[in-house]
């Protein structure tokens, strides 16, 4: 990681080219910051409807007009929202959302860090140290004890680890209990509110990564010249660093650790611990931040359907260089034949096209397969007997088919009071009769339910008793079914 110089010559640049700097300098930045940070960054909104978004600005211009004169803001909302889409500004992002004929509008991560920016010149009342100190503390002692190879190092920290702990619960069980006061528990959970936002924040710039990796591959297919394997070769390879980066394999371990049932139940009663200690309740906090791993998970699995969106579309723009480059080849061979034609009464002196001399084909005798003879089937004739047996028809009409419904309303029913249900739970609850069937049955449900997640870290195994009373043994990814999370903007 490299830091920029701060010279004369970059930050001219940056100052004309990034739009966050841009944001700052404009004459209408507080508008602009203000109306931001209220309708995006605040309820943690990501995709806004236009009509909706046009709607809550023209009520911003509406205030403003009334307390500043109608001359203040003069242009309708729409005019802004098109303005500040536009790329020598760069704040806004307008698309279309798949299944949507209507524009959207999301914050792109350059305005994002400008309202950041603003919201830390504010002075603040109470400014932490000590928690900043000891999680650098902290850090650091991960890193010594994580890149150590002698085990020796590592068996003499955990016994010196052990012995503190072994002390810490004597002086438990003496009730010699050490507490944090007011002041430490407030600087604590003022840094952790901190880093929640933070992270919401990177997701953002997460998505721009993947589209700006999108969009310098269209624009290298449209202008490649060379031969399609390589351009094949250079775009998978570009694939594949973004997923081996830094920040992909951040992402996924963070996405894995978040899928958890168990990290997230954890959350759910820490966060509500904390927030009814008297000295959090004091500070009055976000109510939002009580749910901010459900805020976590919502603004993941967006940036997993943005990539899973931008590689599908990456496909169709392959298929369609493709079609192209056939329809040219087919160009290309009409213009000789028709060039043929107008030849073929005047044919011009001298060769017309050159092949190369043709040469032999040598294989010799001992590279040749032995003889082989075909095998013959033998058919017997005979008379085929009437069986006397008497055989039980029914069943090939004993068929039957899982009913989904009712592994929906089973679904529904779990959930009608708790937030989520894995299908290890389901399945202990409500065993599986159909066995195999029934078990793809509740995958296959998942797999439709865009609030329902796969975890391939951790994984479950279900069993069953098949018709002839064997146990039957299944390991799959763990299944989380959840309620259905609803957005601010809808809400």
């Amino acid at each position: 990681m490299s830091a920029m110089d701060l010279d004369f010559s970059s930050l001219e640049s940056l100052r004309r080219n990034h739009p966050a700097w841009r944001l700052l300098t404009a004459d209408y930045a507080p508008l602009v910051i203000s109306f931001f940070n209220r309708v995006f960054v605040k309820p943690n909104v990501r995709g806004i409807e236009q009509a909706q978004l046009v709607s809550f600005l023209e009520d911003e211009l509406f205030n403003l007009r009334q307390a500043r004169g109608p001359e203040a803001f003069p242009r309708a909302a729409q005019d802004y929202l098109d303005d500040w889409t536009q790329d020598d500004r760069g704040w806004l992002r307008k698309y279309y959302p798949q299944g949507s004929d209507e524009a959207h509008f999301d914050l792109t991560p350059a305005a994002e860090k400008s309202i950041a920016w603003v919201e830390s010149l504010t002075s603040r009342s109470f400014v932490g140290t000590e928690s900043r100190l000891r999680t650098v503390f902290e850090l650091l002692r991960q890193l010594v004890e994580g890149s150590g190879a002698d085990p020796a190092e590592r068996i003499r920290e955990l016994k010196r680890q052990k012995k503190e702990i072994d002390r810490h619960i004597a002086r438990l069980q003496e009730g010699e209990l050490d507490i944090l006061d007011e002041t430490a528990t407030r600087e604590r959970f003022l840094h952790m509110a901190a880093t929640a936002r933070e992270i919401l924040s990177d997701f953002r710039e997460v998505e721009q990564n993947f589209r700006n990796l999108d969009r310098s591959t269209r624009e290298k297919i449209a202008s490649w010249e060379g031969a399609k394997g390589e351009l094949l070769q250079d775009i998978l390879g570009q694939r594949d660093v973004i997923a081996d980066s830094d920040q992909g394999r951040s992402f996924r371990a963070f996405w894995d650790f978040l899928m958890s049932a168990e990290r997230q139940e954890d959350l759910s009663a820490m966060l509500d611990s904390v927030f009814a200690l008297p000295a959090i309740e004091a500070l009055e906090p976000d109510a939002k931040l009580r749910r901010v791993h459900y805020d976590w998970m919502e603004a993941g699995e967006r940036t997993q359907r943005t990539v899973a969106l931008l590689s599908r579309q990456l496909r169709r723009f392959l298929d369609d260089q493709v079609w192209l480059e056939n329809r040219r080849i087919m160009e290309i061979i009409r213009s000789v034949e028709a060039k043929a034609l107008a030849l073929r009464d005047s044919m011009p002196e001298g060769p017309i096209a050159e092949l190369a001399s043709p040469s032999a084909d040598i294989e010799l005798p001992m590279e040749r397969p032995l003889f082989s003879p075909p095998m013959r089937a033998r058919i017997d004739d005979r008379k085929v007997a009437v069986a006397d047996e008497d055989i039980d028809t029914e069943a090939l009409f004993r068929q039957w088919a899982v009913d989904k419904a009712a592994l929906r309303a089973r679904i529904r029913q779990a959930l009608a009071g708790r937030d989520q249900v894995l299908l290890s739970e389901l399945v202990a609850e409500y065993p599986l009769e159909r066995g195999l069937t029934e078990l793809v049955a509740y995958l296959s449900l998942a797999a439709e339910d865009r609030n329902a997640l796969f975890s391939e870290a951790e994984t479950d195994r279900l069993s069953w008793t098949d018709e002839e009373g064997s146990l039957r043994e299944a390991e799959i990814p763990r299944v989380v079914f959840a309620k259905e999370i609803r957005s601010h903007a809808e809400s």
